[in-house]
């Protein structure tokens, strides 16, 4: 289940680690996953659930402020996914044949939050990770979140639902896809189609291991919970963006996801990562249902993965 957001100030939610929370494409409301499962202690971190503790699937969404930005930094390695709508259908994507391999930013707007960063492929919005100095471009159809955002899955058996897997400042492709109240508790779960979003993996051993692991946690958090054994991981590779970034990738899928709800189905996850200036790693993923009439086509994916990039913004 995914909990609605909330302003800041409220109380804290409990986060899941490195393992997806039941059903992370299914959220009332939108989501943002971290690095690391937010600390229920935070104070400016606020978070309502929207569905039973019990639910057959669990999202959560935070609005992160300072004092839960550190904890993105961490590794996680469970799964988080937020999926946003728009009202229209997913235009077709630019060929990124055309982008710049050039990372550098523009010298207009406020560095330390992204501003100014501009998109490498023409119509196209560039989505930025401030804290870790990531870009990326996505459609215009595509809604970026806020700079501290923060998306992430829990498994629905951990009572503290600590965060298995997150992303911060992350983009939501058709935020209110489908909504429904599985839980019959009144509180409607909306579920977004799609999600992308970058994240630190401090602690993690090399970038294969990322790869192979957080999409298999969001697959698994989003979708199959609480059965491993319907998500299966193809094979790690080698792999090089538009700009020259170098590292590993891997894409995980579910199948045969009993659809018990309405807004359940199978879905798939790509994880992209690498290593970061500092010397610590990073990665960027998308997730996102499949099997659907509108699902994000394996050719948009590779697109916009074509276009992850390092950028210089004050704080990475």
């Amino acid at each position: 289940m995914w909990p609605e957001q909330q302003p800041p100030g409220g109380n804290p939610p409990q986060q899941p680690n490195p393992h997806p929370q039941p059903n992370p494409y299914r959220q009332p409301g939108s989501q943002e996953p971290g690095p690391h499962p937010a600390s229920r202690e935070a104070p400016t971190v606020t978070a309502a659930q929207a569905g039973p503790p019990d639910g057959d699937r669990r999202t959560t969404v935070i609005a992160v402020t300072a004092a839960v930005a550190v904890v993105l930094a961490a590794t996680v390695t469970g799964a988080l996914l937020v999926l946003a709508r728009s009202d229209d259908g997913a235009a077709p994507a630019p060929d990124t044949s055309s982008a710049s391999a050039s990372a550098a930013p523009s010298t207009t707007g406020n560095p330390r939050a992204g501003d100014g960063v501009q998109p490498t492929v023409p119509g196209w919005k560039a989505v930025v990770n401030a804290d870790k100095g990531i870009a990326f471009d996505v459609p215009a159809d595509w809604v970026p979140r806020s700079p501290d955002w923060v998306s992430y899955v829990a498994d629905d058996s951990d009572p503290d639902g600590k965060p298995l897997v997150a992303m911060k400042a992350p983009a939501e492709f058709k935020q209110n896809w489908c909504a429904d109240d599985p839980d019959r508790d009144g509180r409607v779960e909306r579920t977004a189609l799609a999600s992308a979003g970058s994240r630190g993996n401090n602690g993690a051993r090399s970038t294969e291991e990322i790869a192979r692991a957080d999409s298999e946690a969001w697959v698994y958090g989003a979708y199959t919970q609480p059965d491993r054994t319907k998500v299966t991981v193809g094979p790690v590779t080698s792999y090089t963006t538009a700009s020259g970034l170098t590292g590993s990738l891997a894409t995980a899928q579910s199948s045969g996801v009993p659809r018990t709800h309405k807004c359940d189905s199978d879905g798939r996850a790509t994880t992209f990562a690498f290593r970061l200036p500092d010397g610590g790693f990073g990665s960027w993923s998308f997730v996102g249902a499949e099997g659907v009439k509108e699902e994000v086509p394996e050719s948009v994916v590779r697109r916009i993965l074509a276009t992850v990039r390092l950028v210089d913004t004050g704080d990475s």
